[in-house]
């Protein structure tokens, strides 16, 4: 038998998926739904608690839970941010699926992209990554082999990022972005659920050790229903 707050965050995530609940709107205090569903608000604070977890609400103090749009996540353009940081209060919502992990010497244009010279070995590592059961990114990472010696499924699963900077000690900097909207390809159409979609959005990403050394060429192709590229802007 299902704990109470189990079913009352189940109902109220239920309507958030569903759109009954708006994104942008407010939920009732805790003690209104308290009295709606008839238990404590122990009850109900972790219910609120494990929706905002999972992402559909955030905590306002002072002003309540505000229901957040599930149907996209905010893509920060400016910043270096991985895939399991953006998701990673999305619990089972979210999921990555390794679909070729290779090394190997590039062809002409990722060598181009990479600077690299004629002999020098790549990690060509392209991961599938799903929202509610949708795949949605294709991302297809080349990783120059002279700065990462070795890496696995099981990392290019979890994160590469924490490797590189946990296990390898490497240091990452700064990225060169570029942002297109292009027709997709075969493999778009392979990999992605792309059923009504004419077009995706490619973010190439070009990015540097803090030596200034370029490590890594990245393309992450998104379906254009699912993300908001956001910036954050100062006039000087």
């Amino acid at each position: 038998m299902k704990n109470k707050f189990m079913k009352i965050y189940e109902e109220i995530a239920s309507q958030v998926q569903e759109g009954s609940l708006k994104s942008g709107s407010l939920l009732p205090s805790e003690n209104e739904l308290a009295t709606q569903y008839k238990t404590s608000r122990e009850t109900i604070r972790k219910a609120l608690n494990l929706l905002s977890e999972e992402g559909y609400i955030h905590k306002v103090q002072g002003k309540g839970s505000i229901v957040l749009d599930v149907k996209r996540l905010d893509f920060p353009i400016s910043g270096l941010t991985s895939f399991k940081e953006l998701t990673q209060k999305m619990g089972q919502r979210a999921k990555t699926n390794v679909a070729w992990l290779e090394k190997r010497i590039p062809d002409l244009y990722i060598r181009e992209q990479l600077k690299l010279a004629k002999n020098d070995y790549v990690w060509e590592i392209a991961r599938v990554r799903e929202i509610d059961g949708e795949k949605i990114i294709l991302d297809k990472d080349f990783l120059a082999a002279k700065f990462v010696s070795n890496i696995t499924e099981e990392i290019s699963r979890n994160s590469i990022y924490e490797y590189l900077e946990g296990e390898l000690g490497l240091s990452i900097s700064f990225a060169k972005k570029i942002v297109t909207v292009e027709e997709p390809t075969g493999e778009d159409r392979e990999y992605l659920d792309f059923a009504g979609f004419q077009n995706i959005v490619v973010v190439k990403n070009y990015v540097h050790l803090d030596d200034a050394s370029l490590f890594q060429y990245t393309e992450s192709r998104h379906r254009p229903d699912k993300f908001r590229f956001v910036d954050f802007a100062r006039r000087k």
